[in-house]
């Protein structure tokens, strides 16, 4: 898996840990948010609500094509269903 370009703030709440355990914890946490960021796991949890139209969209296929845009039309929103 490689290494992303992101940065990321690990707040820990034990004080004494070492530097392998803290590269482990943020390794365990990276692995975790390349699962959850898959555009596959994103179009489940997600909605389209588009005000210009009036419109839910929930159509997978249709979701996809609007979250690969680089920018959303104006009222148009990326509603979690959670």
């Amino acid at each position: 898996m490689n290494k992303p370009n992101r940065d990321l703030l690990v707040m820990f709440k034990q004080e004494l840990m070492t530097p392998m355990a803290m590269a482990y914890e943020v390794e365990r946490l990276h692995q975790l948010l390349f699962k959850v960021e898959k555009l596959d796991n994103l179009v489940v949890a997600h909605e389209i609500i588009d005000l210009n139209k009036f419109k839910l969209v929930k159509n997978p296929i249709k979701l996809k094509n609007i979250l690969r845009q680089r920018e959303l039309k104006p009222f148009v929103f990326l509603n979690c269903k959670n």
